[in-house]
This record gives structure tokens, sequence and C-alpha cells, in this order.
């Protein structure tokens, strides 16, 4: 058996964890809404600001669960924590600004050309966390539970001891973000089922208790 036991959602304005709204996008701001957030729960780490917002949400939201459980930094060996992440648009967003600087320069930008693949995201995870556990990203239509689920309990009946999990769609100004946390033991947490993960996936406020 497998638990959800913490969560984050980042949306156009809105982002939350567990639940709870920690910060809403000031529209008078002239930061960009990822950098309000950076700047706002007082992250540190330079290298977020040459990240593509694919890797920025990323690094937000598994910031954001570390911080709702320290534990899966001190409980868990380095690669005993599995990334597994999806999304509909792959890099398409980092893609076109990368054609777009080729056409409008006359070369490519190789800043740019780094994070024209959407499983960078899961190295800047591993790199910042040291985490060398199993990894997948998946180009799927929509958020599909059964891939989350399925996949997870496959590496969860291994090696692996929790598993880091998003689907993260950025494209344009949609910003659908949600990443969640499933550890093989907890306590005061959802099961891990088709259910709940809808349940948690679809609506805000927090279920757990």
């Amino acid at each position: 058996m497998s638990f959800i036991t913490a969560y984050c959602h980042l949306t156009k304005d809105t982002c939350y964890v567990d639940g709870e709204i920690i910060s809403k996008r000031d529209i008078d701001s002239e930061d960009a809404w990822f950098k309000q957030i950076y700047k706002e729960q007082e992250f540190v780490y330079p290298k977020f600001y040459k990240m593509d917002m694919l890797s920025q949400a990323g690094f937000l939201a598994s910031e954001l669960i570390k911080r709702a459980k320290p534990g899966i930094v001190t409980n868990y060996g380095d690669d005993e924590i599995a990334l597994i992440f999806a999304n509909k648009s792959a890099s398409a967003a980092t893609d076109q600004r990368f054609i777009n600087s080729y056409e409008k320069n006359g070369s490519p930008s190789p800043s740019l050309f780094v994070y024209t693949l959407p499983n960078i995201v899961l190295g800047e995870i591993a790199i910042l966390n040291k985490w060398y556990g199993e990894n997948m990203f998946a180009v799927l239509p929509n958020f599909v539970p059964d891939f989350f689920l399925n996949y997870t309990q496959i590496l969860l009946s291994g090696s692996s001891k929790a598993a880091l999990c998003g689907w993260l769609e950025i494209l344009g100004n949609e910003i659908d973000a949600f990443l969640f946390l499933v550890e093989k033991e907890a306590s005061n947490a959802l099961q891990f089922n088709h259910e709940n993960l809808m349940k948690v996936a679809g609506q805000k406020e927090s279920p757990i208790s």
C-alpha cells in the first residue's frame, strides 16, 4: 500500500500546497509569476533564472513539497526517490522560442536549446537534490491517473521507496502544474488510488486530514 502525502498546484494566478493558498499573483508586479513565487518563498538557487518555464514550475512545486514534507530529504537514500512526470505539449513553448531565436538572430540560442526536451526538468530536480533514482517523462493527451498509478506501483515494488510525480503543462498563458508525493508508509494521508488521485488533482481544497 502507498499514500499521497503532499501535493502542490500551480495555476496562472495561484499557488497551493496541500490545499492551502500560499501565493497569489500580483498583476501589478514587474516580475513574472514564477519569479514572484521564488522571491516570496525566499528560495536561493541562482540557476532558477536560467531555466525555462517548465523547469521553473517543476523546481518551485518540488521545493514547496519538500518544505511541506521535509522527510523526503532525510528519510530516503539518493536512489530511493523516483521521478514520474508527464504533460501534453512536451517542450513546445521553449521549442518555439528556440525557433524564433534562429529566425531573428540567424543562429540558434544554446541556452534555449538545453531546454528543448521536456525531461530536462527531471534532470534539474535530480541534480539539485542529488537524486539518482528511476525517472520517466511521458507525453500524454491529458492527465491519466492510471499512468501514474501503474508506473508508480511498479517502481515502488522495486527499489524505490517514494515517488515525486507530476503533470506539468506550460504553454502560452496556460499553466497547469500539479505535483504530488507518494510514499510507501504514512499516517493521516490518502491511500494512493484512482479515486483519491482524481480528488487531489481536481480540487485545490485539501482532502488530506
